[in-house]
């Protein structure tokens, strides 16, 4: 590990986060010896992209109108730490499934200032249009499980995304990273048993597909964090062989307060260190 680096955090543009000012999440990186620190925020998102629950999109990303102050304040915040942390200006985008062209859109118009992104799923067809795979347990039972049948054919569909996610986020003209890669497992304690197997297999068959486009993992300790995960979304033997075959794997806390920031780094470290002794 070349260089202590948080390469997932999030903002007060975050909706569904904390209204705390920037320099506050830094200053908590500075104290535990940050060298790197990404800004990653979530961009905005088509209209009525979640059609059945307007709340909730009203809190899951920025407006469109948002997206240059937020590019303004990260470029703000990098020049305001210059010297004493480097700073990162970076979104987490979405896969959005047939509506790719709103990402492209955007990436035309900011690659130039973005110098980082996580591209991440957190969307899946369901019930009633497209769901959020990660709002609560409830939600993914009604809206999830209820339109596939089944906690097997869920996680199926999720891989499939992730697979395309990786395949557009190659294209990407910047340095980039699947978010989270497990996300679909936030809630597996309060959902039917998930089979690991199947996890494991489809896992697996991602890891040349992320060698091959030059797509590094967000290593998300935002899991831990949770009750009804309790673990990581990367899982131990997956960072093992992400390391071994050369592919960027970058702590991410998934900051969305101060506090998270450095959330999990001890596990990261710990890991990262074995996976190098072991090649």
């Amino acid at each position: 590990m070349a260089i202590k680096w948080d390469g997932h955090t999030h903002t007060k543009f975050c909706y569904h986060g904390s209204s705390a000012e920037e320099e506050l999440y830094i200053e908590r990186a500075l104290s535990l010896g940050f060298e790197r620190y990404t800004i990653s925020e979530h961009p905005p998102l088509p209209t009525r992209w979640i059609p059945s629950n307007d709340k909730l999109m009203a809190e899951l990303a920025m407006s469109e109108e948002e997206l240059p102050a937020y590019i303004a304040y990260a470029q703000e915040i990098k020049k305001q730490y210059a010297g004493r942390i480097e700073i990162a200006v970076g979104l987490e985008f979405d896969y959005l499934q047939g509506r790719t062209d709103y990402t492209e859109i955007m990436v035309d118009k900011w690659y130039k200032e973005l110098e980082d992104v996580v591209y991440s799923v957190h969307y899946l067809p369901g019930v009633d249009g497209m769901r959020c795979i990660d709002f609560t347990p409830d939600d993914f039972k009604d809206g999830l499980l209820a339109h596939y049948g089944s906690i097997a054919n869920v996680v199926d569909e999720y891989y499939n995304h992730v697979e395309a996610a990786i395949a557009f986020a190659a294209k990407l003209p910047m340095r980039k990273r699947i978010g989270h890669i497990n996300l679909i497992e936030k809630f597996r304690l309060a959902l039917p048993e998930f089979d690991d197997t199947q996890i494991r297999s489809r896992l697996e068959a991602i890891i040349p597909q992320l060698e091959a486009g030059g797509v590094g993992i967000d290593v998300n300790t935002a899991g831990l964090r949770v009750p009804t995960c309790g673990k990581p979304y990367v899982p131990e033997w997956f960072l093992q062989e992400c390391v071994k075959r050369g592919i960027e794997c970058v702590y991410g806390s998934d900051s969305h307060r101060p506090d998270h920031v450095g959330s999990g780094w001890d596990w990261y470290e710990a890991r990262m260190i074995e996976a190098e002794a072991r090649g």
